[in-house]
């Protein structure tokens, strides 16, 4: 598979991520019974799986690797702070305040996860304020 169509595949994944996180955190804000549905809890691993399967496909083909370059460790780091938030938010936070906060907290991290794809600076949006 190409690097351009690997990239694209990811683009669309993370997409589709990212909205699906937001939609399911607002319905879990509303107490809402579309969260128990079963595609519901199991789309999301299958986004994630061809999301990540991607992002390491496009990794070895252009030789760029976390921890030699600058903005993919920024991402990685990212991300696990976005997985960290988002689990918070989804399941382990105790009040809907709290949930609430990591939510807005894993939103923030996805969006600056993005800013430093487009970027490519680890500091992605906030390199404009350097």
């Amino acid at each position: 598979m190409g690097y351009l169509i690997l990239k694209h595949l990811h683009i669309g994944c993370v997409v589709l991520s990212g909205t699906g996180f937001l939609l399911r955190g607002l319905w879990m804000l509303a107490d809402s019974p579309w969260l128990q549905r079963r595609s519901v809890r199991v789309l999301p691993h299958l986004v994630d799986t061809i999301l990540l399967g991607s992002a390491i496909a496009m990794t070895v083909i252009s030789h760029q690797y976390p921890f030699v370059a600058d903005w993919l460790t920024a991402k990685l780091a990212g991300l696990l702070l976005y997985i960290g938030c988002g689990t918070m938010a989804l399941k382990r936070a105790r009040s809907k305040p709290q949930r609430a906060a990591f939510l807005l907290a894993a939103v923030l991290s996805f969006a600056w996860i993005v800013s430093v794809a487009l970027t490519r600076n680890p500091l992605g949006f906030f390199a404009t304020l350097a």
